[in-house]
């Protein structure tokens, strides 16, 4: 028998979720000592503030990142944490991509973003594991993101674990910002979170709690055609990551696996930041 690692789903939210304690940031610290304790080989993302242009898609290979700097959140925060960037297993994930037809290439210069260290710092707080970030496509093609996800699954095989970072619920345009630019309160609610917030959320919680396997597929390309989508996300960035951790959980072999919804913060009224984990350590298939 073989096991599976499971694959999360992170809604990361905006950057003072790093400064401020949360529901979200306390499953993120659990989700991180559970890897840990089974001794992860290393991390692959796929983020939301990052993607290649025409048919192209990118692994980041630069020995020394920096991080993009992090509004409402004190340098202390983040400044010395020292990024660990997978440069072996990059190198293989290019070639796994490039063996299943993608226009893939290496960024040499890419530096990291918050979608990605965010979690990092989150979830490992004492010291990064070997991490491999992958781009996002710019044309946004659900089908796209859902074959790249499935093209990095078999590394679960080997104890790498899946994270892909992006929303629930994400649409800037429609935030309640004054809190947080007046009053540094990310969290305050002065108003309740919209209607159309709500039902999009409930429906993205429905497809990622009701079992993995092409089911999974099928239902989170289909939430892009549901009549709320484009209220819930103005743009598709941060929607694409949930293609590709369904591409990465939606095998046959994943078919009556779980996912659950480990826990969920709301920010700036309208922002939901769902947390979701699709399978369990242990997860045993059959050896082909």
């Amino acid at each position: 028998m073989t096991t599976l690692t499971p694959v999360h789903f992170f809604s990361h939210g905006s950057t003072m979720m790093l400064g401020e304690e949360s529901t979200s940031a306390d499953y993120w610290k659990a989700c991180g000592d559970l890897a840990l304790s089974h001794n992860i080989k290393g991390v692959i993302m796929m983020g939301a503030h990052w993607d290649a242009a025409g048919d192209a898609i990118e692994v980041a290979t630069n020995p020394s990142p920096a991080k993009s700097p992090l509004a409402y959140v004190h340098p202390d925060k983040y400044v010395n944490y020292k990024l660990n960037p997978d440069l072996k297993t990059a190198e293989r994930v290019l070639g796994m991509l490039k063996k299943d037809g993608f226009a893939a290439r290496e960024n040499k210069e890419f530096d990291w973003i918050h979608d990605t260290f965010l979690i990092l710092i989150r979830m490992f707080p004492s010291g990064c594991p070997p991490t491999t970030l992958i781009s996002m496509n710019a044309r946004f093609d659900p089908h796209f993101h859902l074959k790249v996800g499935s093209c990095i699954r078999p590394l679960r095989k080997e104890n790498y674990l899946i994270i892909g970072t992006g929303g629930a619920v994400h649409n800037l345009y429609r935030n309640n910002w004054k809190p947080m630019m007046a009053y540094r309160d990310n969290f305050a609610q002065p108003v309740p979170p919209g209607a159309w917030a709500l039902e999009f959320r409930q429906a993205f919680e429905d497809v990622m709690t009701r079992g993995c396997g092409p089911r999974l597929r099928r239902a989170v390309t289909r939430l892009m055609k549901h009549p709320l989508y484009r209220d819930a996300h103005g743009t598709d960035d941060h929607f694409m990551s949930a293609m590709f951790v369904a591409g990465a959980c939606g095998d046959e072999e994943d078919a009556g696996v779980e996912g659950v919804l480990g826990a969920e913060t709301w920010e700036l009224s309208h922002m939901c930041n769902s947390q979701f984990t699709l399978g369990y350590w242990g997860q045993m298939i059959k050896a082909t």
